[in-house]
Parts: structure tokens; C-alpha cells; sequence
């Protein structure tokens, strides 16, 4: 066998289904394109059409199996329908990358309900209705890939964590969960913790090149993050040679957490 062989045995995704959403923009898109391009077919679920048809059109134009589908994940039936659409193109997915997230986080004492349970519905619901409704049939065939893109707020508190923080260090908690429920049949279930990234989802702090600035200071390599970033590290977790990893959070930060 020969190295390159080798390389394609552990970490090809030939004949997988992904499903990934928050998949046309930011990290999201990032992690769709690397998963479409080590072989599986992808389906990218967001809300914005257009968004979404330049993502698709680009990863077909590359030679990639990838299709699209717009919906809203704030509401149970949105997000129900979006599951059933998405199997309508490709089949059940091996592999499920929740990347689709809100961030509103007004300071906590002028945190309302509104906010509250829209950023609960997106970043937590969203992913555990993914995950009650694809997990099982993962744990049944034997083989299944649960990815959530989490944030350091789920570990630590700045810039106004709010309710957004809360809501990723609950996604952490329910991977865990995830991994206990069903790693014994082969679902792993882990997480992807960014650092600073410049990405529509941060625009409010990449507005200011100050605070920029003060973040990629306080990385290890003196940058902050981009998208392609997690392309290596969701190709590991989405494949069959990270069978042994589960129930952790994977930090790909620049060193932010540990600075």
C-alpha cells in the first residue's frame, strides 16, 4: 500500500452523507466544502437562498456531490422540515454538523425572553432535534458522526456571553449526552471550539480593528481565525479514523485558550 493510499483509507468520505447546517457562510461553509471535497455528498442548510446557491454552485463546479436546502432552524417544525428535506436529496446522513448558530448577546440585564428563546431555539433545540431524529438511525447501521461548532464562551465569559454562552456550553453538555447515548454503536459525537474568526457571525466585534487586533494578541500564533481552519480537523472527526474520539471538544483557536 502506498502512502497516499494509506492517507485516503483513513481519511476519505467516500460514500458518506453529510448534512451540515450553517453550511454558506463562515465556518460552517468552511467545514461543507472540506467535507464535500474528501468525498461525501453534502447537504448545506441555512436560511438565505442566495447564500446557499453560490455555496452549492461552487462545490458542483469543483466536481463535488452537493445540494441545498433554505430553511429556518428557530422553530421545531422548521427544523423538521429541513431534516426531511435534506434526507429527500441524498438519503439519511452518515454525518451531522451543526454549525448554524445566532449571536445576540445585549449585556444580561437587558437580556429579554425573546432573545433568550431564539437563541436557545437556533443554537441548542436546533441541534438536539437534529440529533434525535438522525442519531438513531446512525446508532442502528452501525456508523454515525455528530459535529457541533460550539464558541469559548462555552468555557469562559467576555464581550457580553449572555445567553449565547449559555447556549454553547449546554451544546457541549449535549454532546456529551449525544456520546453516551450512542457512541457503544458507533456514533461519535464531538465538538469544534473556535477561537476568534472573522466571520458574518462576529461581525459586531470584526466591525472594530482595535478589538481585532487585541484578540489575535491573545492567540499563540498571533492571528485570528479563518473558515478553512476546520477543514482537517471536521474531516478527522466526520471519518473513520477518529472512531476512538468521543464526547470531546476539539479547541481550534490559535492557542486562545490556553494564552
Amino acid at each position: 500500500m502506498t502512502s497516499r493510499d494509506h492517507l485516503f483509507d483513513m481519511f476519505s468520505l467516500d460514500g458518506l452523507t453529510a448534512l451540515v447546517t450553517g453550511g454558506s457562510s463562515g465556518i460552517g461553509r468552511g467545514i461543507a466544502g472540506a467535507l464535500a471535497r474528501a468525498g461525501a455528498s453534502v447537504v448545506v442548510v441555512a436560511r438565505k437562498e442566495r447564500e446557499l446557491a453560490a455555496t452549492v454552485d461552487e462545490l458542483t463546479a469543483d466536481g463535488c456531490r452537493a445540494g441545498r436546502v433554505a430553511a429556518d432552524l428557530s422553530t421545531r417544525d422548521g427544523v423538521r422540515t429541513a431534516a426531511e428535506r435534506a434526507v429527500a436529496l441524498f438519503g439519511e446522513p452518515d454525518i451531522l454538523v451543526n454549525s448554524a448558530g445566532i449571536n445576540l448577546r445585549p449585556p444580561l440585564g437587558e437580556l429579554d425572553d425573546d432573545v433568550w428563546d431564539a437563541t436557545m431555539a437556533v443554537n441548542l433545540e436546533a441541534p438536539h432535534l437534529l440529533g434525535r431524529r438522525f442519531g438513531p438511525g446512525m446508532a442502528e447501521r452501525g456508523y454515525g458522526r455528530i459535529i457541533h461548532v460550539t464558541s469559548q464562551q462555552a468555557h469562559r465569559a467576555f464581550a457580553d456571553s449572555g445567553a449565547y454562552g449559555v447556549s454553547k456550553g449546554a451544546l457541549e453538555s449535549l454532546a456529551r449526552s449525544q456520546a453516551e447515548a450512542w457512541s457503544p454503536h458507533g456514533v461519535t459525537c464531538n465538538t469544534l471550539v473556535p477561537g476568534f474568526v472573522m466571520t458574518p457571525l462576529n461581525a459586531r466585534l470584526s466591525s472594530d480593528p482595535e478589538k481585532v487586533a487585541a484578540l489575535a494578541a491573545r492567540t499563540m500564533v498571533g492571528r485570528n481565525g479563518l473558515a478553512e481552519d476546520f477543514a482537517g480537523a471536521a474531516v478527522f472527526l466526520a471519518g473513520r479514523s477518529s472512531g476512538y474520539v468521543t464526547g470531546q471538544s476539539l479547541f481550534v483557536d490559535g492557542g486562545f485558550s490556553v494564552h
